[in-house]
């Protein structure tokens, strides 16, 4: 696999708690970043979208309950008086209730300088982000003061930033997807403090936060699908984790679809498109409209990386601007032998469609034919896999053939048949946790018209077979010949045919193949290699 490692690397010229503070001013500007703080935290007028996004896992000190929230304000305007908007999410996380919010705004204060954000609500009500001071009205570098309030919650947060921030890419300039550009950086340790006040009850709070600042030509609502997970682990390893599809679902092997950004500690971060990220569970919402991976096992070659990223619960959907699930997630695994374990949040976009399969060839069948059927949806995110039963009783009951195909071609050798009889093929595609399942079904009429005795092997020829160039079938009664790929996709027909007959495969990629020689007694189909 192809991939890019950057490494961003400080030396160290006195003790560590100078080293620790060196990059803690304003200004800073990390080593070839184009990012520079305080000036980028603050709105950047020539670019078309942005937003400041904060996640946070805290504990009330009162109660001992934990939450979990994200807080977004987006630039985004429309018409004359929005700006954007504003989505605030709360959880109970031991309770597992999930509430959210959206609410479009006008930007009182957009400062361009330093991150001042003062919003109006649609509504009514005023939040602020903004820089924190001391007494003499000096700025606090990487420290902030937050309030936002929903009819669900009450924040009023201080941050305290304790990690030096997370540039990705090395430089913070990437394209994202097919088209899109992002000024992108992190800041993935923060120390949460402040108080909170949900149903009722307002209590002190502490906790670990995170904040994602992108701004380009990325925007999360022109229809961009991806899975994103900010993962923060108990060694003082974090992770900003990418996988973009593509509008055919597939995820290419490029640094623009997979992006894996990782802070190891002050000395040390990297951006690599080097792993996996397999999905293992998957849950649909209440109204059953979307369907949203749960679980995924992230590999890496790259410090041996091997976790498994679980939502806490899967009813976390945001419903408005645009459907989306964002909640939190739990970690546990390896990094380079060692366990760790951690939280997190998932951002997914991409929700997974309902398999639509088609059973190719037609309803006349024996025994000799292999059964083929296409996807015709395929998503990489899924990789599916297939059970074949049968009816004889009108769909009635199925009983099994086989199941945990992962090819879309199965011969069927069986004797139970006589001609004239019809049996339902059904053909299920399913998830790797079974929730995701697509099946169609297809009357087939069994016919033994290819006698063995008279029409058997010695009858048909296929040669060469494997084949590069030429192909020369002979056959008895030959009137019809069809070549097929292993999806079951007609990819050549050819009628009055004599025998024997050459054909030309040069334009066939190579793999396997099936061809169907039709006769006034029936058909049978062979293999066709192509190499």
């Amino acid at each position: 696999m192809n991939y890019k490692i950057t490494f961003l690397t400080l030396f160290l010229f006195s003790g560590l708690s100078f080293f620790s503070q060196a990059w803690k001013t304003y200004p800073y500007t990390p080593a070839g970043s184009l990012i520079s703080f305080p000036l980028d935290e603050g709105r950047h007028t020539a670019e078309p979208s942005e937003w400041w996004y904060t996640i946070g896992h805290v504990t009330g000190a009162t109660t001992g309950k934990h939450y979990s929230y994200m807080l977004t304000y987006f630039y985004y305007p429309y018409g004359s008086t929005i700006d954007g908007f504003r989505i605030l999410n709360i959880s109970d996380d031991d309770n597992l209730v999930f509430n959210d919010e959206m609410k479009l705004l006008s930007y009182d204060t957009l400062d361009t300088t330093q991150v001042n954000i003062s919003a109006s609500l649609f509504g009514g009500g005023t939040e602020f982000w903004r820089n924190k001071h001391n007494i003499s009205g000096a700025v606090l570098p990487f420290e902030y003061e937050i309030q936002a309030i929903s009819a669900y919650v009450s924040l009023d947060l201080e941050y305290n930033t304790i990690k030096k921030p997370l540039i990705l890419g090395d430089s913070g300039y990437l394209f994202q997807g097919a088209s899109d550009y992002t000024y992108y950086y992190s800041e993935t340790g923060i120390d949460i403090s402040g108080t909170i006040t949900y149903n009722g009850i307002t209590e002190n709070i502490s906790g670990l936060g995170w904040i994602d600042r992108q701004y380009g030509s990325l925007n999360p609502s022109s229809g961009t699908k991806y899975e994103w997970f900010a993962v923060q682990l108990s060694n003082g390893m974090d992770i900003n984790l990418w996988n973009i599809f593509t509008q055919e679902n597939t995820i290419p092997n490029d640094d623009k679809y997979r992006i894996f950004s990782a802070y190891i500690n002050d000395s040390t971060q990297y951006t690599t498109s080097d792993f996996e990220l397999e999905r293992l569970s998957f849950a649909y919402t209440p109204d059953n409209q979307k369907c949203y991976a749960q679980s995924w096992r992230l590999t890496s070659p790259i410090n041996n990386v091997d976790l498994v990223i679980t939502t806490l619960y899967s009813n976390s959907e945001v419903q408005s601007p645009f459907r989306f699930y964002e909640g939190a997630t739990t970690i546990s695994g390896t990094i380079n032998g060692v366990t760790v374990t951690g939280k997190g949040f998932a951002e997914l976009l991409h929700s997974y469609e309902i398999p639509d399969i088609t059973i190719a060839g037609d309803s006349i069948w024996n025994s000799s034919i292999p059964f083929n059927w296409q996807l015709n949806n395929p998503d990489e995110g899924n990789p599916l896999t297939y059970k074949l039963e049968y009816s004889t009783d009108n769909q009635n009951t199925f009983s099994d053939i086989t199941n945990n195909l992962t090819d879309t071609t199965f011969t069927w050798n069986t004797n139970q048949f006589s001609n004239g009889d019809t049996f339902w093929l059904k053909v299920s595609g399913l998830s790797i946790d079974g929730t995701i399942v697509g099946s169609t079904i297809k009357k087939i009429t069994y016919n033994d018209g290819l006698n063995v005795q008279e029409y058997g092997n010695s009858q048909l020829s296929i040669f060469p077979n494997p084949a590069s160039e030429y192909i020369t079938v002979t056959a008895k009664g030959v009137q019809k010949i069809s070549i097929m790929d292993v999806n079951g996709k007609l990819i050549r027909s050819m009628t009055n045919v004599v025998s024997p007959t050459e054909i030309n495969v040069k334009d066939l990629d190579t793999g396997t193949y099936f061809i169907t020689v039709f006769t006034a007694k029936g058909k049978i189909s062979r293999k066709l290699v192509i190499q």
